[in-house]
């Protein structure tokens, strides 16, 4: 679907059931403004300096205002956020103007629910949705695991229009009587995928099951197959289909080097790379692993930091802010930070585990070249791992030779630099 048509379907015409855009054709940037969203909203988001829609909020925010249970099938980092998080606000302000303000009950009954499958997705949606939320007078609330769950209950009991939730910690506040879904307008399923994998439908479908009310639910998820498909069928009411579908498989601004290196070797070869960059992220298999790396990187004169499932909701938050900020430019994580994590400026992903698949190494290097920026992403194996190595990157579609590397090769300096030739190849 071109610009063009796009335009031609915002301006009256009726919505297809399916619209493909290629983010590689999207020419033409589309504002907040043209797309429907209210003065008032459009100037919020113009306060937080957002002014233009990526593509897949082009393609769905239209026809999310209108009710539509929207389909949105994108990449990691293409800005599905806003892609719901703009038309639940708006349809919940007016619903707000309607009813008047949101009165504190027990059980807290939103308006709107978004779902997403870790702890740390939720802190991003929260920080990118709240404070629009409060200029509008709305007001946004986090609940996941792994935090004090009686200070939730204290922000719940003041009044909520819009929960932000892990599946888990969502149940345990209903079963407590605290949280209620049967005023829902707007459910929104964001990493549909993901909460799939980590086997959360059962506790998607507890929400759903109880969605009597006519609502209007958005789906976001990488792939829309599998239990996902099957939730679709479902729970979802004619639905629309919008997809961005990138030129290729992986980020084209990415530059993939993939090195063998020797056990010994291993963590002085990250090291270099890591004091070649301003900020690295690197990613292991294990959290034991993970905590490992970081003190074999301290005695590198490399300070870095964990993020993984064992360690308190509060160390990994002040870590990845950290990170973000600036403060600490090296930062090792387990796959659960693999998806969704929006962190600007990373200048590197280091697979220092080899990924899972090649699904996992799109999700892991998706973390680098956002929003138009170039990154780099090293796979780094020993020679067990080789044949591993080589057929993720048939899958992917790639054809680059996997170089063999010291840590005192002077091109670990600039890695983005170098060309890996074919007769360089250790296969």
């Amino acid at each position: 679907m071109t610009v063009d048509a796009l335009a031609g379907a915002h301006a009256g015409t009726a919505p297809k059931d399916s619209d493909v855009l290629g983010d590689d054709t999207y020419e033409t940037a589309r504002t907040f403004e043209s797309l429907g969203v209210s003065p008032e909203l459009t100037n919020a988001l113009a306060d937080e300096g957002i002014v233009s829609a990526f593509p897949i909020q082009a393609l769905t925010v239209a026809d999310a205002l209108a009710g539509r249970d929207v389909c949105g099938k994108a990449k990691t980092g293409s800005g599905k956020t806003l892609a719901f998080g703009v038309p639940l606000l708006q349809r919940a302000k007016a619903t707000r103007v309607a009813q008047g303000p949101r009165p504190a009950t027990r059980p807290a009954k939103p308006l709107a629910l978004v779902l997403l499958p870790t702890r740390e997705l939720a802190v991003q949606v929260y920080d990118v949705l709240a404070p629009l939320a409060k200029k509008l007078g709305l007001h946004a609330v986090a609940v996941y695991g792994g935090a004090d769950i009686d200070r939730q209950v204290t922000k719940l009991r003041k009044g909520v229009d819009l929960i932000i939730a892990t599946p888990g910690r969502l149940i345990d506040l209903g079963d407590r009587g605290e949280l209620a879904v049967d005023e829902l307008e707007t459910l929104v399923l964001d990493e549909a995928d993901r909460m799939a994998d980590m086997g959360f439908m059962p506790q998607v479908e507890w929400v759903l099951r109880r969605l009597d009310q006519p609502h209007q639910t958005l789906l976001f998820s990488a792939t829309l197959d599998g239990a996902v498909d099957r939730l679709v069928k479902r729970y979802l009411t004619d639905p629309v289909f919008h997809e961005v579908a990138s030129s290729t498989q992986t980020v084209t601004l990415m530059e993939h080097r993939f090195l063998q290196v020797h056990q010994m070797d291993k963590v002085k070869v990250a090291a270099a790379i890591c004091r070649s960059q301003e900020k690295s992220l690197l990613f292991v298999r294990t959290k034991r692993g993970a905590d490992r790396l970081v003190e074999n990187l301290g005695k590198e004169g490399i300070r870095a930091q964990a993020i993984h499932g064992d360690l308190r909701q509060a160390n990994r938050e002040r870590a990845l802010a950290d990170f973000s900020n600036g403060k600490l430019a090296v930062l090792v994580a387990t796959d659960v930070a693999a998806r969704g994590l929006h962190i600007e400026g990373v200048d590197g992903v280091i697979h220092f585990d080899p990924p899972e698949d090649q699904k996992a190494y799109l999700h892991r290097s998706g973390r680098t070249a956002r929003a138009g920026k170039a990154g780099v992403v090293v796979s780094l194996s020993l020679w067990n791992q080789l044949v591993e190595m080589e057929v993720i990157q048939r899958r992917l579609g790639l054809r680059i030779p996997i170089v063999e590397m010291f840590s005192n090769d002077p091109r670990l300096a600039d890695l983005a630099a170098w060309t890996p030739l074919p007769e360089e190849s250790v296969l």
